[in-house]
């Protein structure tokens, strides 16, 4: 998919919350850096780090990320972390998904950060750590490993949905018969199946993609449908006993809306935005150097159901802090299954 960025005037910063300049095509990388921003406990962690790097993605986040923090009027400086993200081939003057930058950096720091203790936490902050899980329907084998996902990817219906309705669908085992059967150790030949993910424990700071673009004979194509999402969100009330795991670890499950990137217009061209919650849990939108305080009336403008409507694309939710459990499975790899087995 395709962006350009819109010319707005140059007022920098509202209430503790900077703005960003456009250099060319960098609105994605602006609106992540927004979130990023009003995840405190990511800024902290950076702050408190002594780094040893040099020209690295996680010391030019850290020093862009204070910088936004500081009490300037002018839009805070960041063409070294553009450039260092250029040079890790997310390219500037290109053209960027944000889900897919999002999950760059995150993979970046941790291969770039020297102290690794401290990636670790980094990476926990978003960590949601899944079972996945594969039966045989015929003789009821089970076969499960352990992932996790940096990011949910919430598929959307041509009309209207919920973020509750899409987090259950996400969860929700699905049936593979025909073409798609998998191979069965017990029955010895692919056999119907029920696969999908089955959670173990939830992260710190929740990120939803929201998956608005749709791939069809090489044409893609934005999905304009109304998603509404709440500004609180309460996982234990959404998904049923049978979407959680064995090894499913307990925490809080309420969480609070704390940024939103948004995409307007269409699959090839358009320009991303953020709307972000301050400390004083007032809500700003940043669009890249503009920045003004807004009404939570104004961020559910952007549920969609208009193609001249702008559009949520991620939506970032920060576990309450009475419930902020880091504790829970390690897995080894994004995405990537760290053990399986086989049981009736």
């Amino acid at each position: 998919m395709f962006f350009r960025s819109r010319s707005l005037p140059i007022g920098s910063r509202s209430q503790g919350l900077r703005g960003l300049m456009n250099y060319g095509l960098s609105c994605c990388v602006n609106a992540l850096l927004q979130s990023f921003s009003a995840t405190w406990e990511l800024v902290d962690l950076l702050e408190g780090w002594d780094p040893v790097d040099k020209e690295s993605v996680p010391l030019y986040l850290r020093e862009v990320l204070l910088a936004m923090q500081s009490d300037q009027s002018q839009p805070a400086p960041h063409q070294d972390f553009l450039h260092c993200l250029d040079r890790n081939y997310i390219r500037i003057h290109v053209q960027q998904d944000a889900d897919e930058v999002f999950l760059s950096i995150l993979n970046l720091i941790q291969q770039q950060m020297s102290d690794k203790v401290l990636a670790q936490e980094i990476q926990s902050l978003y960590k949601v750590t899944v079972e996945t899980y594969l039966q045989c329907i015929e003789c009821t084998y089970i076969k499960t490993g352990t992932s996790f996902l940096l990011s949910l990817p919430m598929h959307i219906r041509e009309s209207h949905n919920s973020l509750e309705g899409c987090i259950r669908l996400f969860f929700e085992l699905q049936e593979l018969r025909d073409g798609d059967k998998c191979y069965c150790a017990r029955c010895g030949e692919k056999k119907p199946s029920k696969q999908g993910f089955k959670l173990i424990s939830l992260p710190p700071v929740l990120c939803l993609h929201l998956k608005r673009f749709r791939n069809s004979r090489g044409y893609t194509r934005k999905l304009y449908c109304k998603v509404t999402f709440p500004e609180t969100l309460n996982i234990s009330e959404i998904l049923t006993v049978e979407a959680l795991s064995e090894s499913y670890v307990q925490s809080d499950s309420q969480y609070s809306l704390c940024a939103v990137i948004v995409h307007s217009g269409d699959a090839m061209f358009g320009h991303y935005t953020a709307y972000v919650r301050h400390k004083d849990q007032s809500w700003y939108y940043a669009n890249d150097s503009f920045v003004r305080q807004v009404s939570w009336k104004e961020v559910q403008n952007t549920y969609g159901g208009s193609q001249r409507e702008d559009t949520a694309y991620m939506l970032l939710y920060r576990q309450t802090p009475e419930g902020s459990n880091k504790s829970g499975p390690q897995a080894d790899g994004a995405k990537g299954i760290k053990s399986g087995d086989w049981r009736p």
